[in-house]
């Protein structure tokens, strides 16, 4: 299978990583060219356990890579998880600005067959609705997309572990389509 992932933080980086370590092909999308760069050469921008060999083994493998470029990313993938920054805002709200741009772009940048849009950031209820007005928005005639919620319950120190082994999977949508593919791809560990 054939994933993006928009954001190279923490839940982005991580999830990047194992996805591709299952043996998918996976595009990781970022905004900033010397942090790609780097992560092109397998320096990662934290310290998680196991993570640097886990990103360098798949850099190597050609199953991983790093672009500034959601074209190049979101073209070929059958799934685009949006795993981009909230930080808190000054009154405590989630600043959501990251993950709205994110969303115009995926809108700008869809073609072709339908993709899975599965959010991933932590973000407030109703948020994945607005997350959709938006891609419809950027969308081009023709193409069309499904969209869920997948929460992250990955803790520092354990992140890789968390996200093989995950206690729970929640995933919030109304598109079967969408619930099915978001759950293979949860439960890939089973298959491999």
């Amino acid at each position: 299978m054939v994933l993006s992932i928009i954001g190279h933080g923490y839940v982005g980086l991580v999830t990047a990583a194992v996805f591709a370590d299952l043996g998918n092909t996976v595009w990781c999308v970022g905004r900033t060219k010397e942090k790609i760069e780097n992560l092109k050469k397998g320096v990662i921008p934290f310290f998680e356990p196991g993570l640097e060999e886990v990103v360098k083994k798949n850099l190597a493998a050609g199953r991983l890579a790093f672009t500034l470029s959601y074209q190049e990313a979101i073209s070929p993938s059958e799934i685009v998880f949006i795993c981009v920054g909230t930080p808190s805002l000054d009154n405590g709200e989630a600043d959501l600005s990251q993950v709205f741009a994110a969303a115009q772009e995926i809108g700008k940048n869809l073609k072709g067959e339908e993709k899975i849009i599965a959010v991933k950031s932590t973000v407030p209820v109703g948020t994945t609705r607005k997350i959709a007005e938006i891609i419809k928005k950027f969308k081009p005639a023709g193409a069309s997309f499904e969209i869920a919620f997948l929460p992250e319950f990955l803790r520092e120190g354990t992140a890789l572990a968390d996200t093989l082994h995950p206690d729970r999977i929640v995933i919030g949508t109304d598109s079967p389509q969408a619930q099915k593919l978001l759950l293979i791809s949860q439960s890939m560990e089973s298959l491999f």
